[in-house]
C-alpha cells in the first residue's frame, strides 16, 4: 500500500509551498490522480491508455470565482496564477523574433541603450569575435555610465553555468574577467553549480561529462524594463545559423523586475567569480557542493519561492488597485481624462522548473495544459531534443488533442558530427524517435500525432516550447516560450524558465501562428519510410547503451 500514498504525500509536500490556496489542492489533486494513473499506464502498456482522459472528473476552469470587473475573467488559463504570478500585458509590448541575427542585434541594441540594469542569464557565454561584441558593448556602455555628466549607475549581473562557463582554457569566466576587473563594483558574474555533483563524483567525472549531472538552463536576457525570454545561449552559433525561439517584452516594469529577483536569487546560491578567477559563496550560504546538500537545497527553495510568493502578491495588489478601487474609473472616464495606456489583452505566467530544489512549478503547469486540451484543440510542441519523459508522452498519446511535434533531423541536431562519444547522440535520438512512432503506430494514433523532421542546410535547429490553438480556431491562444526541452534533464537535472503566454489579441496570436509556421514549413513528416533512409540505421550498441544514458542528455 506504500505506493499508492506516494502521489499524495508529494502533492501535499507542494501543495506546502503555496499555503492557504484551497483552489490549488483541487488542482494538484487532480494531478496526483492523473500521474498515479500514468504510473499504472507505464506498467502496462494497452489500448486502455486510449480512455485515460475520461477515468477522472473535468478540473474547473478557473479555481475562484471569475471577476466581472477583470479582463482576465474571460479567459481560461486563471488557473496558473494559484502557483504563479500573472502579469496583464497589453500585446503591442510584445514582439516574436524570427531569426538568430535579428536576436544578435537586439541584444547589443539593447546593452548600448540601457541605462540602469543588464541582466544575462544563459548557459554559457561562447569565446568567438561575435561574443567579444557583446562584450565590448557591456564595457562601452559600462564606461558610459559612469563619465556620463549624469551618471546612471549601471549593474551588470551575469549568471552562467559553472561547469559550462569553465570548460577549456578560454571559456566564458576568462571572457568576462576583464569587465569584472576593471568594473568591480558594477559587475556581478555568478557561476551556478549543481548540488548533484560534489565528492567523489566530481572527482572522477571529466569536463564535458560533467555537464550531464545538472546545468544552469535557463535563459533571459533583460535590459532596463524590456524583457528577452528564448532558448538560446550566448554563442555564434545562436547568433548565426541555430534557429531557436524569442520574443521581446517591452516596457513591462513587473516582468522586468520578477527576472532580475529571479536571477539575483539563483545567483545568491551559485559561486561568485572573483577578478583573480577563484570563486566564492555569498556570505552566509551554505556552499554547493563542498557544503550539506540538503541545507543547500532547503536554502535554495527558499531563496527562489521568496521571489515568486512576493511577486504573487505585488500581482494580486495591482491587480486589487487597479480593477477593485473605489475610485475605478469606466473606460469611457478614463478616456476622457486622457488616459491613453493600451488595454490588457495579455498576461505573462513565469513557469519556474528546479527539481534539485523541489520547485516543479513548470512540469505541474504543462502536464495540466497537455491533460486539459480538448477534442479538436491542436497543440504544436518543438523541441531541439526528442527525448519527452514519459509522463509527458503517456499525456500524448493518452489525450484527445491533435498533436504535431517538430523535432531535428539527425543533421540539424546540435551534436552531430562531434567527436567521439557525442558523435552517437544524433542516433540514439533517432532510435527515441523511432520507439515513440511505432508506439504512435501501434495505438493506432497516426492521424492525430504526427512528428515532423526540420532540416535546413548548414543550419541546426534547438527551437523549443509549443503553441496550443482551441477547438475551432485556426489561430493559437497560448504559447509556452524558454529554456525547457521537454525532456528527463529539463525535468529533473536543470534549473529551467520560460513563460506561458496568454492572448485574446488577433494581432498577437497572427505574430504565433506566423512563428509557428515558418518552423514547421521546414520540416517533412515523418513515416516509416524515414527510418529507411540512408544514415538512419542505428548501431546495436547505440540501440542497448540509449535507455541507460538518456536521462543525461
Amino acid at each position: 500500500m506504500a505506493a499508492p500514498a506516494a502521489g499524495p504525500v508529494f502533492w501535499r509536500r507542494l501543495l506546502g509551498l503555496l499555503p492557504g490556496r484551497p483552489g490549488l489542492a483541487a488542482l494538484l489533486g487532480r494531478l496526483s490522480d492523473r500521474l498515479g494513473r500514468s504510473r499504472e499506464r507505464r506498467r502496462r502498456r494497452s489500448p486502455w491508455l486510449l480512455l485515460a482522459p475520461l477515468l477522472s472528473p473535468t478540473v474547473p476552469q478557473v479555481t475562484s470565482p471569475p471577476c466581472c470587473l477583470c479582463p482576465e475573467g474571460v479567459h481560461r488559463f486563471q488557473w496558473i496564477r494559484n502557483l504563479v504570478p500573472e502579469f496583464g500585458v497589453s500585446s503591442s509590448h510584445v514582439r516574436v523574433l524570427s531569426s538568430p541575427a535579428e536576436f544578435f542585434e537586439l541584444l547589443k541594441g539593447q546593452i548600448k541603450i540601457a541605462k540602469r540594469r543588464v541582466v544575462m542569464a544563459s548557459l554559457y557565454l561562447g569565446t568567438g569575435p561575435l561574443e567579444q561584441e557583446l562584450v565590448d558593448c557591456l564595457e562601452s556602455s559600462l564606461e558610459k555610465s559612469l563619465q556620463s555628466k549624469f551618471p546612471s549607475d549601471l549593474k551588470v549581473s551575469i549568471l552562467l553555468d559553472f561547469t559550462r562557463g569553465s570548460r577549456g582554457r578560454k571559456n566564458s569566466r576568462t571572457m568576462l574577467l576583464p569587465l569584472l576587473q576593471r568594473f568591480p563594483e558594477h559587475v556581478r558574474v555568478s557561476l551556478f553549480h549543481t548540488p548533484n555533483l560534489r565528492g567523489l563524483l566530481r572527482l572522477l567525472i571529466p569536463e564535458r561529462f560533467n555537464e550531464t549531472i545538472g546545468l544552469q538552463h535557463i535563459k533571459v536576457y533583460l535590459f532596463d524594463n524590456n524583457v528577452v525570454l528564448s532558448g538560446a545561449n550566448l554563442s555564434d552559433s545562436y547568433f548565426t545559423n541555430r534557429q531557436d525561439r524569442y520574443v521581446f517584452l517591452q516596457d513591462c516594469p513587473e516582468i522586468a523586475d520578477f527576472f532580475t529577483e529571479l536571477v539575483d536569487a539563483v545567483g545568491d546560491v551559485s559561486l561568485q567569480l572573483q577578478g583573480d578567477d577563484t570563486v566564492d559563496v555569498v556570505d552566509g550560504m551554505v556552499h554547493p557542493y563542498k557544503g550539506d546538500r540538503a541545507a543547500y537545497c532547503r536554502a535554495a527553495n527558499k531563496r527562489v519561492m521568496d521571489v515568486i510568493h512576493s511577486a504573487r502578491t505585488r500581482q494580486q495588489l495591482l491587480h486589487a488597485q487597479t480593477f477593485h478601487s473605489d475610485s475605478l474609473l469606466s473606460q469611457e472616464e478614463a478616456a476622457a481624462s486622457g488616459d491613453r495606456r493600451p488595454a490588457l489583452d495579455t498576461w505573462i505566467y513565469p513557469l519556474i522548473q528546479m527539481k534539485p530544489f523541489e520547485i516543479q512549478i513548470d512540469e505541474i503547469v504543462t502536464e495540466t495544459l497537455l491533460t486539459e486540451a480538448e477534442r479538436g484543440a491542436k497543440v504544436f510542441l518543438t523541441t531541439g531534443y526528442f527525448n519527452l519523459t514519459q509522463a509527458y508522452m503517456d499525456l500524448v498519446l493518452g489525450t484527445r488533442a491533435e498533436y504535431q511535434i517538430l523535432l531535428a533531423s539527425p543533421e540539424v541536431n546540435g551534436f552531430f558530427g562531434a567527436k567521439g562519444v557525442a558523435g552517437a547522440i544524433p542516433a540514439a535520438y533517432v532510435h527515441i524517435e523511432r520507439q515513440f512512432y511505432s508506439e504512435v503506430c501501434g495505438l493506432g494514433q497516426q492521424d492525430r500525432v504526427q512528428l515532423q523532421e526540420y532540416w535546413r542546410r548548414g543550419w541546426t535547429f534547438h527551437a523549443k516550447g509549443l503553441w496550443l490553438y482551441l477547438a475551432g480556431s485556426s489561430l493559437p491562444c497560448l504559447t509556452l516560450i524558454g529554456s525547457p526541452n521537454f525532456g528527463y534533464r529539463s525535468v529533473h537535472r536543470d534549473l529551467e524558465a520560460q513563460i506561458a503566454i496568454v492572448t485574446e489579441s488577433r494581432a498577437l496570436q497572427q505574430q504565433l501562428h506566423q512563428e509557428q509556421e515558418q518552423l514547421y514549413l521546414r520540416s517533412g513528416v515523418v513515416t516509416s519510410a524515414t527510418f529507411e533512409q540512408p544514415g538512419r540505421q542505428v548501431k546495436l550498441w547505440v540501440k542497448m547503451v540509449t535507455p541507460l544514458i538518456k536521462n543525461f542528455f
